[in-house]
């Protein structure tokens, strides 16, 4: 099927039409990583650029900070990316999706897309572990004495965070927008209160001061940058998240909410510094009255802990489309509220991450020290993007080769030095989340090849409809009263399973369906153009269902397509063939290499069954071995 003859389907779940409302929603979802932000950014940047700033640097950090919000976010992100959509759908895994069946550079696309993806699960470990460390820290502030309990709270938090998720969240989610609007009107208040002690701080809107402190303080200020860029983390989500709300509540709540209250909020801050305030504790909390500190600490808490059930949900949500669109094994997915997509829980997803976000709390025991692993993942992703950006720029706008280079050329730029001062981290904690990444994006490789090496072997041995049915009559083949699908992977000839099941039965069905499932490139498939079916010999029908990588496959019901199409097959009572496949290598020497095929076959041995996948009936599915050589 031709994929631009595909209209999107939205998805079933109702949704309110009241963008404002939409837009409240987005806040505890969208904007938690990026809206807490300031609990350590600052902090670290004064710590990277000298204990004793200058006013001079104080205005050229600040203007860093501003610049960067505003080129990064506000343009590249929710100007520009979030205009490149695949079918309402965002992030860098749709946009590779949107682009690599256009054009040339089809390998690079997807290489881009996968690093890019993997890196977001590096992000994703390491955002729960600094934002709730950042928010106990405040303690030091109210409690001296209670800072032995910050590492252990922290760990609690994480661990209570994670226990919950197998129940969803569908119910507490209702609460996240309400705190985290109210986080980011605390802290655009704070700033406010900040500026008003020293208002001169506002001279930093100027992109001089910060050109200036990049220009004459050396190696300081490239050092500086890796700091710097902690306030954009999180701004990924503006763009993946987009199809949970669309693109305009995402704009009206960035725009109109967050972004002036960052804004605000870092000013604050660094008025306190030009104040002389003691920057021997987070300036954060220095920035609100002592009687307030603890309930500050208790909403930053709150806040941090939605950030990383945004963080969690989006690994989910990200998982499932690199699922759908066949680049990691099949997953349990399990839906934790019927009135809501966007609600699932992956089991093995969710304990992997939790292991290794309690591990980095652990292993480096303040947000200072885990700041300087954080970063590197965030902006070798962003670096990927822009890449993307530019082909998207070239083959959807079709804008000329100039005018999308110099945009690209500046976004790149950008990311490139972000991420060359990123790289300072490696050695200092930052080869974590590239670790993590690079196993991840081994594994998507490695299943990619192996699936298609898979769905070749079969393909090989293939027999066309005629000749197979003019056997079964030559060798008088009984066929039996019943219905019988067989999914296969091919969507010509008749499916090997088909053929095995005759070989060893020496019978088969009167009714026969052959169902190939295919997954596109697009996030969702409108009901009219689900299913195509046709009659491929007497009582034997030929179908392709097809889905969006954003949507569940469920077999029995395509009923309702079938009596559609007038066709008399009836799921209802039918039999279920499945194919399980024992992989070995070629006779001659010529498949994927012996490591790789390995890899392959662990994964294909451990991965969720097609009965769960598929949502069949466990008592009408019949499973039949065969040995696959690639």
């Amino acid at each position: 099927m031709d994929q631009t003859a595909l209209t999107a389907e939205q998805s079933s779940t109702p949704k309110p039409t009241n963008s404002l409302w939409l837009a409240g929603s987005a806040l505890g979802v969208v904007f938690g990583d990026i809206g807490t932000s300031p609990l350590y950014t600052l902090k670290t940047v004064i710590l990277l650029s000298g204990h004793s700033p200058t006013p001079a640097t104080i205005l050229g950090l600040l203007s860093l900070i501003i610049w960067t919000l505003i080129l990064v976010t506000s343009i590249k992100y929710a100007i520009v990316a979030m205009r490149f959509d695949n079918r309402g759908e965002g992030g860098i895994m749709a946009l590779m999706s949107l682009l690599q069946h256009n054009g040339k550079g089809r390998g690079l696309i997807i290489f881009a897309g996968l690093l890019g993806a993997a890196l977001i699960y590096g992000d994703g470990a390491i955002t729960p572990a600094i934002s709730v460390l950042s928010a106990l820290e405040g303690l030091k502030i109210v409690f001296p004495e209670g800072q032995h309990l910050i590492l252990p709270g922290t760990v609690a938090i994480l661990v209570a965070l994670f226990a919950i998720q197998p129940f969803g969240t569908a119910k507490i989610g209702i609460v996240f927008g309400p705190i985290m609007t109210l986080w980011f009107v605390v802290i655009a208040g704070l700033g406010i209160w900040g500026i008003a002690q020293h208002p001169a701080v506002l001279m930093a809107i100027n992109p001089y001061y910060g050109v200036h402190f990049l220009l004459s303080n050396g190696l300081v200020s490239f050092l500086v940058l890796g700091g710097v860029f902690l306030c954009v983390t999180g701004a990924e989500a503006l763009y993946a998240d987009m199809g949970h709300f669309g693109k305009k509540p995402v704009w009206m709540a960035w725009f109109g909410l967050v972004f002036p209250s960052l804004l605000l909020n870092y000013a604050g801050q660094s008025a306190l510094l030009l104040s002389g305030a003691d920057i021997t504790h987070n300036i954060f909390f220095r920035l609100c009255p002592p009687a307030l500190q603890i309930p500050l600490v208790i909403l930053a808490t709150l806040a941090t802990i939605i950030a990383s059930q945004a963080i969690i949900t989006g690994a989910f949500s990200m998982t499932r489309q690199t699922i759908q669109l066949g680049w990691l094994p099949r997953l349990l997915v399990r839906q934790t509220a019927e009135d809501n997509y966007g609600q699932i829980y992956i089991g093995i997803v969710n304990w992997l991450l939790m292991i290794a976000t309690v591990f980095l709390a652990v292993f480096f025991k303040s947000s200072d020290n885990l700041a300087a692993a954080y970063g590197i993942a965030v902006s070798l992703t962003m670096l990927m993007t822009s890449g993307l950006l530019y082909v998207a720029m070239r083959r959807i706008w079709h804008w000329n080769r100039t005018a999308s280079g110099l945009v690209a050329l500046l976004f790149l730029t950008i990311d490139a030095c972000f991420l060359i001062a990123n790289l300072i981290k490696v050695l200092e904690g930052g080869y974590i989340p590239l670790l993590l990444a690079a196993v991840i994006c081994t594994v998507m490789i490695i299943w990619h090849r192996g699936h298609a090496a898979t769905l070749r072997s079969l393909n090989d041995i293939g027999m066309d409809v005629e000749t197979f049915f003019d056997k079964l009559e030559a060798n008088k083949i009984p066929r039996g009263p019943g219905s019988a699908v067989f999914l296969t992977r091919s969507q010509g000839g008749i499916p090997p399973v088909m053929r095995w099941h005759v070989m060893r039965n020496r019978a088969l069905q009167e009714n026969i369906l052959a169902l190939t499932v295919t997954i596109l490139n697009v996030p969702h498939i409108a009901n009219v153009n689900r299913l195509v079916i046709r009659r491929a010999a007497p009582n034997y029908w030929r179908a392709v269902a097809y889905y969006g990588f954003m949507e569940r496959p469920n077999i029995p019901a395509l009923q309702q397509e079938i009596t559609k199409r007038n066709c008399p097959f009836e799921l209802t009572d039918a039999t279920y063939y499945l194919g399980h496949e024992t992989i070995v290598g070629r006779e001659d020497g010529e498949g994927i290499a012996k490591w790789q095929r390995r890899c392959f076959a662990f994964m294909a041995r451990n991965c969720t069954h097609a009965t769960h996948y598929y949502h069949l009936p466990g008592d009408q599915v019949v499973e039949i071995s065969r040995r696959v050589a690639i």
